[in-house]
């Protein structure tokens, strides 16, 4: 099949991901068939994307004309045969339980033909996994939109190990044709790009938060009085909602062993604390709205130093490239793309230079090594010593991961 071979796509689960995503694909152009088990979910739905996209005129970001064409071209099934009919192409948003999504891929394989490529945007479930037991397992492949895919556009295209390098090409056409910007994830890793960096630049903090070293308030001041992020790390944690964040440090730490969940989160977690819904997480929110909390205050911002966090993202980019995952390109923009980071932290590296993010580790591993598994985040990746070796510092050598 050819890029141009593909008029309608269908995406399988009408919730907020599955929204999303069949909003953007009906802009673009394309046909969508949108699936779900309630047609009154469906209804819903397709309502909600109404208003998003009467907002997107009102703001001039659209046509209002565009409204209209738009929505023609979604359709609703509750049906998965009928939702597969004259498809050539199939996004899966369901629920991230790995036998249900096994089960839905081994139907739909059987009702679609041999050149239809089936894609799951799951955020932490291994494809390889998903391929399992697949008649097809070369036509499988990831597809991991970001929240909401309305707004950002990276789009993790994730080999699994039998994904055929054909599937990901048409995909990678796919995805821009649709105006999204995708990246390669070319191992199968729990956590991808974007979310394996991020999720362990939170796991330390979180570990020094349950190692009474720092408050939560106080790491999140230095982010927010320093670095301008308006909800801090924890502060957004609970926005996002607990369970969330804690279900992709499960995924990680099932498939990676040196990862550990700290016992901050088990705690918070366990005892049904989710963040802003709930009431409490990190923080309390005694209306359930998110408001930046009572504890924040500027005189507090010194006491932890966000370039910390940082530091730790470098050294996990530099494992992502030295496990060739992914390119310094692709992982950077991940990143920036995905998390809205000004700039990218292998960029930053090469900024700073390589000899001065691995002193500082050692220095953070010196001061906190002791703490769990620590040691084992702050470790200096191999690339990064290697390219000291090197002489492949950055900017003052002209060259580090990238050329100057």
């Amino acid at each position: 099949m050819k890029i141009n071979d593909i008029k309608t796509v269908t995406v399988l689960g009408a919730g907020h991901m599955g929204l999303g995503i069949a909003q953007v694909i009906a802009m673009a152009g394309y046909q969508v068939n949108l699936r779900d088990l309630n047609m009154e979910i469906l209804e819903k739905t397709l309502n909600r994307i109404r208003y998003i996209l009467t907002r997107f005129a009102e703001k001039g970001k659209i046509s209002s004309d565009m409204i209209d064409s738009t929505m023609e071209r979604i359709k609703l099934f509750t049906d998965l045969k009928d939702s597969l009919k004259d498809t050539q192409y199939v996004i899966e948003t369901i629920p991230e339980q790995l036998e249900l999504k096994q089960k839905v891929f081994r139907e739909v394989e059987k009702l679609v033909p041999g050149n239809v490529i089936i894609s799951t945007n799951t955020s932490a479930l291994p494809i390889t996994d998903i391929q399992k037991g697949a008649e097809r397992p070369d036509k499988i492949v990831g597809t991991h939109f970001f929240n909401p895919p309305q707004r950002i556009k990276l789009v993790e295209v994730v080999y699994g190990a039998k994904t055929s390098d054909e599937t990901v090409n048409l995909t990678l056409e796919l995805m821009k044709r649709i105006d999204r910007d995708p990246v390669v994830c070319r191992k199968d890793v729990p956590g991808f790009l974007a979310n394996r960096t991020v999720t362990m630049m939170l796991n330390f903090v979180s570990w020094l938060v349950s190692a009474g070293e720092f408050t939560p308030a106080e790491i999140d001041c230095a982010f927010h009085y320093k670095l301008g992020q308006p909800m801090g790390t924890f502060g957004l944690s609970d926005f996002l909602g607990l369970k969330t964040t804690y279900s992709v440090q499960k995924f990680i730490a099932q498939r990676e062993p040196e990862f550990k969940i700290p016992p901050v989160w088990e705690e918070l977690v366990k005892a049904g604390h989710n963040g802003v819904d709930t009431g409490k997480g990190f923080y309390e929110y005694p209306d359930k709205v998110w408001r930046q909390p009572e504890s924040w205050n500027e005189e507090i911002a010194d006491r932890y130093d966000p370039n910390w966090s940082l530091l730790v993202g470098m050294n996990r980019m530099a494992q992502i490239v030295n496990d060739e995952v992914a390119t310094v390109e692709e992982v950077d923009k991940a990143v920036k793309i995905g998390y809205l980071m000004p700039v990218g932290l292998l960029e930053l590296a090469d900024q700073i230079g390589i000899d001065k993010v691995v002193e500082g580790l050692e220095q953070l591993k010196k001061r906190f090594g002791k703490i769990d598994n620590l040691n084992y985040i702050l470790e200096p990746n191999p690339l990064l010593r290697k390219k000291i070796k090197k002489g492949e510092l950055g900017h003052k050598t002209k060259i580090g991961f990238y050329k100057h």
